[in-house]
Formats: structure tokens, sequence, C-alpha cells
């Protein structure tokens, strides 16, 4: 089935200035790219198919926790433990039965190809390493990016283009400390207002109408009930971003990917003669609730300072919480030459689930 731009369903849409019938048509025949099924892809996903966008990928790794049914609101309590992607793409087809949605079940990353015919991409991953791949590979394929941000009661939301995109914001690249959900806390509230705004620019860019993000990054916040806006350009003495290499398809699910060890592999590397170096890149008050034995302690924040306390020819796992300061880690020590490095996919939380129940989850 495929969605049809004059069904009664769009009329309220149809009449808004800057959209209209072509406009609507022009929803129907995209195809749109939604990396991250969390609490931005959550506000995200169900406006885009609610407002007649044809085609939509999800592409995502993680699971759904029960700890994100507080701000991803198109899970429930039976979706525990299943594929962010797939939870999200059975919601989006109950909701458009119509929408052409396919889920990928995988971790995007820097040579990570996007789906043929994309006109659009969205990262909703909210992970910096993440978006920098996504910035990357949106300039190559010459389509937008539209980005968004959240944690504690703010948000940030953007739109990069191939004249001022992602890494004019950021040119020294990911940041390794920066906080995370997990650690921070993020209102549910965020989450939706980042998300609407973000699909906002979807459609303003789909359809043409009203002026998109293109330089400018809106900030809200939501204790003080404001919105700013912070305007930037391209550095004229800045070279061109590389494009990354692509692969045919999107990576491949996190437990065949060369950089990732599961829980379970992990546990049978730790028993056999030659275990691997571990490196919790935890914060202290954490390491407090739940630890492995024998791990080496450096935070995140502190890595780039005390890496030479790592042998770089060395087997090393790094851990977090739940594995995205870890990857923003392995990113780091992959750069300074640590070639035998993995990280935990799923963190401590994935040891204790599969391995340890022994092990406190918090």
């Amino acid at each position: 089935m495929t969605v049809d731009p004059l069904s009664p369903r769009f009329a309220r849409q149809r009449v808004l200035s800057g959209i209209g019938a072509d406009g609507q048509r022009r929803l129907a025949d995209a195809h749109v790219v939604v990396i991250g099924a969390g609490g931005l892809g959550n506000g995200v996903l169900p406006v885009l198919a609610g407002a007649g966008v044809g085609r939509i990928t999800i592409i995502d790794d993680d699971t759904v926790d029960e700890s994100n049914l507080h701000r991803q609101v198109l899970f429930g309590a039976a979706d525990i433990g299943t594929p962010k992607a797939d939870a999200a793409a059975r919601a989006i087809a109950r909701q458009s039965p119509d929408t052409e949605v396919e889920a990928v079940v995988a971790r995007f990353g820097a040579h990570s190809a996007l789906p043929s015919g994309t006109d659009l991409l969205i990262d909703g991953s909210d992970v910096e390493t993440t978006r920098f791949a996504a910035n990357d590979a949106a300039i190559a394929a010459g389509i937008p990016l539209v980005w968004g941000s959240a944690l504690r009661w703010s948000g940030q939301v953007g739109v990069a283009i191939a004249d001022a995109d992602f890494r004019d914001l950021f040119p020294d690249g990911p940041a390794l400390d920066a906080d995370t959900c997990e650690i921070a806390g993020v209102a549910p509230t965020v989450c939706t207002v980042i998300g609407g705004l973000m699909a906002t620019e979807a459609l303003k860019l789909l359809t043409g109408a009203g002026d998109p993000l293109v330089g400018r990054v809106l900030a809200y916040d939501g204790l003080r009930g404001t919105i700013d806006e912070l305007r930037f350009a391209r550095d004229p003495d800045r070279a061109a971003p590389a494009a990354p290499t692509p692969t045919a398809t999107p990576a491949p699910p996190r437990a065949e990917l060369p950089d990732i060890v599961t829980a379970l592999e992990l546990d049978v590397l730790l028993d056999s003669d030659t275990p691997p170096v571990l490196v919790d890149v935890r914060e202290p008050m954490e390491l407090a609730i739940a630890a492995l034995p024998g791990a080496t302690h450096i935070p995140l924040g502190q890595l780039a300072m005390r890496i030479d306390e790592l042998d770089p020819d060395a087997d090393t796992v790094v851990l977090c919480h739940h594995g995205v300061r870890s990857e923003a880690a392995l990113a780091h020590l992959r750069h300074s030459g640590f070639t035998r490095a993995r990280h935990l996919a799923g963190g401590i939380d994935a040891w204790s689930r599969d391995v340890d129940p022994s092990v406190p989850r918090y």
C-alpha cells in the first residue's frame, strides 16, 4: 500500500501555507531515515508517519529497557527486551498502515551507508559519535541532516547541510566527557518538545515550507520556559569534510561488529588463559553500585589524560552502564592506536541481565 496524499486524513495539513497538495505529494514520495528509536526518535517517528511520509527506515541497535518507558511513548511493558527498531516499526505500522516502514537493527557508524533513495536523514541517537557519522554521511550523500539533543531539562535542534554542518559547530569532533541521560537524567517532555521541533524541520525540508534551521540552532530550556537561537557559519578556512567510505548496507548488528563484545562472549574470554584488560569508564558513584572485579577504573572524562596507563597492544574491553560512553571511549582508543580494543555491548547492565544477576542493576 502507498500513502494517498489526497486522503481526508491530511485535509488540515494540505490547507497550510507552504504545503498544499504539492507538498503533501512530496511527503508521500519521500524516504526518510531516522537513526535512533529512543526518546527523540519516539518524538519524531509518529509525526512523520501521521503527516504522510511515504517511506521510513528506522536504524537502532538497542533494545527496550524498563527505564526507557517514561519518555519513549511508542513502547509498552510488553516491548521490554525487544529491539527498539522493531518495536517502533510495529507501532508506526499500527498508526499508519499505508506507510512503508523498515526496521534495521544495527549501529550506524562512520562507514555505514544510507539506504538507497534516502531524501532526508534524521539523527535522534543523541550519541555524539553517531551524530558526527550521520553528519558526514548526509553531506557525502548531498542531503540534509536534522539533528537533536536532549539532556536534563533542555535540548537543542538544528539542520546540517554542506555549507553549514555539525562540524562547523563542533570542529574538535565528539567530546569524550559529554554527559548522558543515564547519568544526568532527562525530562520526558524535553524529548517530546525536541522531537516535535525535529519533525517540524523535516516537514519543512521535505515540502519546501518556511525557513529551515540552516546555520541556526534552537536551544530549549524547559525550566526557564525559553527558546534561544544560536547562529553559526562555515569557517572559510576550513576544508570540506572528507566523505566516509560507505559499505553496501548499514553496519550489521552489534554482536557481529569487530569492535563489540557481548556479555556472554566476555564471560568466556574472562575464563580463558589470556583474559582481556577491562577498563571501566563510569563515574565513581556508579562503581559503588555495581562493578566487575579486576577492571581498571578511568572515568571517561579522564581517559585522554590517563591513556598512558593502558597498553595499546593488549586485548582491551571497555565498559560503562549501557554502552554509550564505552563506545565514545573506544573511538578515542582506536584513534590512539589501540587496535585490539573493543567495548561491551549493553554495558554492565547487559552483564547483569545475561551473565550474573547478582550484579545490581540501576
